[in-house]
């Protein structure tokens, strides 16, 4: 059997630290070390400890979780796995963390509802970001390079992706050097609901295209992009003149939104149509892929050097579902020429 997944709480709350222990426990692969107050507690435990992962609080006294993680990620890369309040500003503050390397999020319990449904995944994305590829982070993110100048948008192209642990740092990346004239693109990213909206309102800060928070018959047009809601629905597209649909149904693949949903919606769209998956665990969106590649589709995926966790990539690249697998930094001109009115070979592409 292998060793657990040793865990360092740091929470400013005790009664937190205190659920989020008890919810970490109730899993025999995981052992909770050690808890922590606030960074200066932490900063000494994880010298003693040497833990395998962290939850982080977002806001606490002395240094608050972004100042903390910002350190983490520059002097001794660890994962680390955010714990937010689900307000608008807990969701901005969680996104910025995402973007400087926290592998994961969760939400912590409110408006009543149980620690035990609050912190049903906790585990789930600890034993995740163990795994996860953790890299030393800058100051930020790079300048995006210029779109291509041989990039001439096709008005009836639809691009959809696919992403989840990892995929904040993934599609800044890639959507950061999109150009104004996009093709039209719907994203499902997982995140905790009410984190969407403020994704959507960071990219749409950073990059020339429109990114809004798709909803509900919202016409799918060039030069826009639309982020899948968390939480209570999936994203879908239809229709002869491709609107969003919201469509409120169970979990597929333990998620909603689920990829697999959003690319299958896709694959029925008669239209020119690419689809990428990115990092991220689990299976979701692999079968999805594939039915996009079966109806015409080109499909890229993310390669495993460069994802945070290689499982939704990995599976669909494993039943065939992706045309070529290539590093992330590869992956925009990539999509771009296979998305454009007048796509190169597939060879010079690569």
């Amino acid at each position: 059997m292998s060793a657990p997944v040793t865990v360092l709480v740091v929470d400013d709350s005790p009664t937190m630290r205190g659920l989020l222990t008890a919810a970490l426990r109730r899993d025999p692969e995981i052992e909770v070390v050690g808890s922590a107050a606030d960074p200066l507690e932490a900063r000494e435990a994880i010298k003693r400890l040497n833990p395998d992962v962290i939850t982080l609080d977002v806001e606490m006294p002395n240094m608050n979780g972004l100042e903390f993680l910002e350190k983490i990620m520059r002097l001794r890369p660890m994962p680390v796995v955010m714990v937010s309040t689900l307000t608008q500003k807990g969701a901005e503050t969680t996104v910025a963390a995402l973007e400087m390397g926290a592998v994961d999020a969760i939400g912590k319990p409110m408006d009543g509802t149980p620690a035990a449904v609050a912190f049903a995944e906790l585990a789930t994305k600890v034993k995740a970001a163990a795994r996860a590829r953790v890299r030393p982070r800058g100051d930020g993110p790079a300048a995006a390079p210029p779109p291509p100048g041989d990039y001439r948008p096709d008005p009836n192209h639809v691009l959809a992706i696919g992403a989840s642990t990892g995929g904040v740092e993934a599609l800044l990346t890639i959507l950061q050097g999109f150009p104004a004239d996009c093709p039209a693109t719907v994203i499902t990213q997982h995140m905790p609901a009410t984190f969407t909206k403020s994704f959507a309102a960071r990219l749409d800060k950073v990059c020339a295209p429109t990114v809004t928070e798709a909803e509900d018959g919202a016409p799918v047009k060039p030069g826009h992009i639309y982020i899948a809601p968390g939480g209570e629905a999936h994203l879908e597209v239809s229709g002869a003149s491709p609107r969003c649909r919201l469509v409120r149904s169970d979990t597929v693949n333990g998620h909603r939104p689920s990829v697999d949903v959003l690319f299958n919606s896709v694959a029925r769209l008669n239209r020119p149509m690419t689809g990428v998956i990115l990092t991220g665990m689990g299976r979701d969106g692999a079968k999805g892929l594939l039915e996009m590649r079966q109806k015409g589709a080109h499909t890229l995926g993310q390669d495993e050097g460069s994802s945070i966790v290689y499982g939704m990539p990995r599976a669909a690249h494993e039943i065939g579902a992706v045309e070529r697998q290539l590093p992330l930094q590869r992956l925009r001109p990539a999509i771009l020429d296979l998305c454009s009115a007048s796509p190169r070979s597939a060879s010079t592409a690569a």
